[in-house]
């Protein structure tokens, strides 16, 4: 199964989402996006490839999306809010989903991202310090055995 990206780490990321439920495909997007190269749109994920900075993004959009009740997340357009809890819960979502397909945390928590706080993030969750796991949690997405997911998208 392919999705039609050049670059094999998009093309994996983006399989590993639609595998899951989340749309993900190629097409145009507005000038403006929160993440260089990704849209939200209708509770999937437009990609722009040429302008797609980092694969990684892919993933941190991705856990916004998935920690969003499906209800919300299919309304969800160009911007998937503010909460905070949120915002943890999607780093978690996305150091777990680059735990299951292998890849370096660092391609989720590039240098570039999280206000110049990528490196401690990637110290402390390699460490099994985590934050934004309790809110997986609560909404019955991990367990105790955290990276390990129980599921991927909030019901």
């Amino acid at each position: 199964m392919a999705s039609g990206f050049l670059n094999p780490v998009t093309n994996q990321i983006a399989i590993f989402l639609n595998g899951i439920g989340l749309r993900v495909g190629a097409g145009q997007i507005p000038d403006r996006t929160i993440l260089p190269g990704i849209h939200v749109a209708h509770g999937g994920l437009i990609v722009d490839e040429s302008r797609l900075a980092y694969p990684g993004d892919l993933l941190h959009e991705a856990g916004h999306l998935a920690v969003n009740p499906a209800a919300r997340r299919n309304s969800l357009e160009g911007d998937t809010g503010e909460s905070g809890g949120e915002e943890m819960a999607a780093i978690a979502w996305s150091y777990a989903a680059s735990v299951h397909l292998g890849l370096s945390p660092d391609v989720v928590f590039h240098a570039a991202g999280y206000r110049g706080g990528s490196q401690t993030i990637i110290e402390n969750f390699s460490a099994g310090r985590y934050f934004g796991v309790p809110f997986l949690k609560w909404i019955g997405l991990t367990g105790d055995a955290f990276p390990e997911m129980i599921r991927w998208l909030r019901e």
